[in-house]
C-alpha cells in the first residue's frame, strides 16, 4: 500500500488538475469566460433543447422528382453498362418519355443479351414484385417501367438516407444531442438545442447539395439556349447571377465521388471550397480534362451553374476548387453540405419553431437543487460513517463531478434533463465504489490483519468487484447510446463518462490519498 510511485502520484494529480481546469468554464457565466486569456480553457457544456431552448423544424419530402431521379440514374446505368458488355451492345437514343425508359437495340441478335442486362439492373422490392418491369416491344425495343413497389422502396431508402445526411450536417461530431428522426413516410423532425436561428438551420439542411461537373456544349445555339432548348444529349441550366448555359447531360464526376470538402482560400485570398475526389472520380476527372484541354466545363450545384472555367491543362490530382462570391461562413456551410453528402430527395420546411431558454430555467434550477441535495446527503453520510476515509471519498466525489463536466465540455456533449439524471446516478455509483472499498477494509481489520495489510487487501479485492459491476453498466450505456435517440443518448453519454471517472477517482485518487497519509503517519490502529 505504501509503494505508490512518485510518477503515479504526479500523473494522477495532473489528470485531476486538467479536469478541474476544463470544468471551471462550465461553472462560470459565458460573459466572464469570454474575458479570459486565449490560452485558458473556455469550452462550456452545451445545454439540450429541454434546458436551453433551440430550433424545431419539421421537414417534408418533395416526392415529385423521385421518379425522375430514378429514371435518370437508370438511364446512366443502361447507357454505360451496355457499352461495357462483351461484346458491346449498340442501342439508339434512350427515351424517358411517359415516365418509363425505352431504347432500341440496333442488332436484333443482341436483343436477348440486352434484355438479360436490363433485368440484372432490377431487384425485388422486398417480398413483392421487382422494382422495374422489363418488356420487349416491336421485337427490338426494350421498355423498362418502374413499379409502384419499386417507387415505394425508393422513397423509403431516400428518406433513410436523407435522415442520415441531415444528421451529419447538423451535428458532424455526433455529440450535441440533436434529434433527427423520421415521422411517417415523408417527414423528418429536426430539433437542435441552443440554436435560436431556424433560418440558418434551414439554409444548412435545406439544400440538396447535388454537385456535378459537366462539359459545356459548345455546339448549342445561344438563341435556342435562351429559349430553354438544347441539342440532343444536352440540357439548359440557369447560371448563378443570371443567364443560362447548355451543358452535356452526362456528368464527368458527381458529389457521390467526393471524399472531402473544406473551406479554404484561392490565390487571391478569396474564400473557396476545396474538394477531393476518390480514386474513381479522380481517374474520370483526369481522363475527361485531358481529352478536353481548352474547353470549358461547368461546376453545377443543385442544377445551377456556379462557374464554367476553361480546362487549361489536365487536372490529374483528383482535387478542384469551387469559387464564387462566398464569405468564409457560406463557404463553410457549402463544405459541410458537400462533405455530408447530397440529399437524395428535396426537403421543404412545413413547420418551424424557435424555443426560448425560459422553458428550461425551472428544469435547470430544480435539477441543480436535486443534484446538490443528493451530493450533500451522500457527503454527510460518508463523513459520519467513515470519518477520515469519508473525507477522502468526498474529495474523490467532488473531483468525479468536475471531471464529468470537463469531459463533456471537451467533447462538446450536450446536457439534457435525462443527462442530469445520469449525473446524479453516477454520484451514487461513485459512492458505491467507496463503500465497497471501505467495507472491505473493515472486514480485513475484523479478521485481525495489520493496518497496512488491511488497506492493501481492501483496495485490491474491492477493485475487482468495482470493475465487474461497472462493466455491466458500461454495456447497458453503450446499448442505450447505439439504439437510442435524443434524450436517451444524452443519458447514456453522461452515464458512460460518469462510470469511467467514478472508477478512476474511487480506485486511484482515494488510494493515492490514503497511501500518502499512511506513508506519512504509519498508523498502528485504524478507526473506520
Amino acid at each position: 500500500m505504501l509503494d505508490f510511485p512518485r510518477w503515479k502520484v504526479w500523473g494522477i494529480s495532473l489528470i485531476c488538475l486538467i479536469g478541474v481546469l476544463f470544468a471551471v468554464p462550465s461553472l462560470v457565466p459565458a460573459r466572464e469566460v469570454a474575458k479570459w486569456p486565449a490560452w485558458l480553457p473556455s469550452a462550456q457544456i452545451n445545454l439540450g433543447l429541454d434546458l436551453a431552448g433551440g430550433s424545431h423544424l419539421l421537414l417534408e419530402a418533395d416526392t415529385s422528382d423521385l421518379a425522375k431521379t430514378r429514371l435518370e440514374q437508370m438511364e446512366e446505368r443502361v447507357r454505360v453498362g451496355l457499352r461495357r458488355e462483351s461484346p458491346p451492345i449498340e442501342i439508339g437514343e434512350i427515351s424517358t418519355a411517359g415516365g418509363r425508359l425505352s431504347f432500341m437495340v440496333r442488332n436484333p441478335a443482341q436483343v436477348d443479351a440486352a434484355v438479360d442486362f436490363a433485368r440484372r439492373q432490377t431487384q425485388p422490392a422486398g417480398l413483392g414484385p421487382r422494382d422495374w418491369n422489363v418488356d420487349v416491344l416491336d421485337q427490338n425495343r426494350i421498355v423498362m417501367t418502374p413499379t409502384q413497389a419499386g417507387l415505394d422502396q425508393g422513397l423509403k431508402a431516400a428518406m433513410d438516407s436523407a435522415r442520415e445526411v441531415v444528421y451529419n450536417r447538423v451535428d458532424p461530431s455526433g455529440t450535441k444531442e440533436v434529434t433527427v428522426i423520421r415521422q411517417g413516410e415523408q417527414r423528418i423532425l429536426v430539433q437542435v438545442p441552443g440554436l435560436q436561428d431556424p433560418e440558418g438551420l434551414k439554409k444548412l439542411i435545406g439544400k440538396t447539395a447535388r454537385l456535378e461537373f459537366k462539359l459545356v456544349d459548345l455546339t448549342a445555339n445561344p438563341e435556342q439556349v435562351a429559349q430553354g432548348r438544347a441539342p440532343v444529349g444536352s440540357q439548359v441550366l440557369p447560371m448563378q447571377g443570371g443567364g443560362a448555359m447548355a451543358v452535356k447531360r452526362r456528368a464527368i464526376v458527381t458529389g457521390e465521388q467526393l471524399i472531402d470538402a473544406k473551406q479554404s482560400y484561392d490565390q487571391n485570398n478569396q474564400p473557396v471550397v476545396s474538394i477531393t475526389f476518390d480514386s474513381s472520380g479522380a481517374k474520370a476527372f483526369g481522363r475527361v480534362t485531358r481529352e478536353n484541354v481548352g474547353k470549358p466545363f461547368a461546376i453545377i450545384l443543385d442544377n445551377v451553374v456556379l462557374s464554367a472555367p476553361n480546362i487549361n491543362e489536365p487536372i490529374l490530382g483528383g482535387q478542384a476548387q469551387i469559387a464564387g462570391s462566398y464569405t468564409v461562413q457560406t463557404a463553410n456551410e457549402l463544405a459541410v453540405q458537400l462533405a455530408s453528402g447530397s440529399l437524395p430527395i428535396e426537403l421543404r420546411t412545413i413547420e418551424e419553431r424557435s424555443i426560448g431558454p425560459e422553458l428550461g430555467r425551472d428544469s435547470i434550477y430544480w435539477g441543480s437543487i436535486a443534484a446538490m441535495a443528493a451530493t450533500a446527503a451522500v457527503i454527510l453520510f460518508m463523513l459520519i460513517t467513515y470519518g477520515r476515509f469519508g473525507v477522502y471519498a468526498t474529495i474523490g466525489l467532488v473531483l468525479n463531478a468536475l471531471m464529468i463536466l470537463a469531459i463533456m465540455s471537451i467533447i462538446g456533449a450536450s446536457l439534457t434533463l435525462p443527462g442530469i439524471a445520469g449525473f446524479v446516478l453516477t454520484i451514487g455509483a461513485a459512492v458505491d465504489a467507496n463503500v465497497l472499498i471501505n467495507e472491505r477494509i473493515r472486514e480485513e481489520l475484523r479478521a485481525g490483519r495489520r493496518v497496512m495489510d488491511a488497506l492493501e487487501a481492501g483496495y485490491r479485492e474491492a477493485s475487482t468487484a468495482i470493475f465487474d459491476a461497472n462493466i455491466t453498466n458500461v454495456i447497458a450505456a453503450v446499448l442505450m447510446y447505439v439504439l437510442g435517440t435524443g434524450p436517451i443518448k444524452g443519458f447514456a453519454v453522461v452515464l458512460m463518462i460518469g462510470i469511467v471517472t467514478s472508477v478512476f477517482t474511487a480506485v486511484n485518487v482515494t488510494r493515492m490519498l490514503v497511501a500518502l497519509w499512511a506513508r506519512r503517519t504509519r498508523p498502528r490502529e485504524l478507526h473506520i
